[in-house]
């Protein structure tokens, strides 16, 4: 009996006992290399995020550019972030997921009224 009210409150969809789990998770393996959760959007594998990005201010693509760079650069030689500068990481603070969900709601909207896709001369590959 005490079984089953255990297992119903771990069960709970209310609780959410597990939600922060994942996100625990992802921040422990992003720290140490000085990655953002937003530096694991994938530029080759969504059209959205190469259509989201040049609605970014330049400065924020310069740091995701120097946070890929930083984390390659220490993957390669087997070593992790200061101490000091793993304490100042933000993970979770982003810009580019606020754009990518507007370019998404843009491009429902859009199939929705039967428009072409937006083409774009980064978007499109030389012959």
């Amino acid at each position: 009996m005490t079984s089953s009210k255990l297992l119903k409150a771990i069960l709970d969809s209310k609780k959410k006992w597990f939600a922060p789990l994942p996100k625990k998770t992802i921040a422990n393996h992003l720290i140490p290399c000085g990655l953002c959760f937003d530096d694991l959007y994938d530029l080759v594998e969504s059209l959205d995020i190469k259509e989201a990005l040049p609605s970014i201010p330049r400065e924020i693509i310069d740091a995701r550019n120097k946070r890929l760079l930083r984390a390659m650069d220490h993957s390669m030689k087997h070593e992790y972030l200061l101490v000091d500068l793993q304490t100042q990481q933000t993970l979770f603070r982003s810009c580019l997921r606020y754009m990518l969900a507007q370019v998404k709601r843009e491009k429902a909207e859009r199939e929705v009224h039967g428009s072409l896709p937006l083409q774009h001369d980064w978007l499109v590959k030389p012959l």
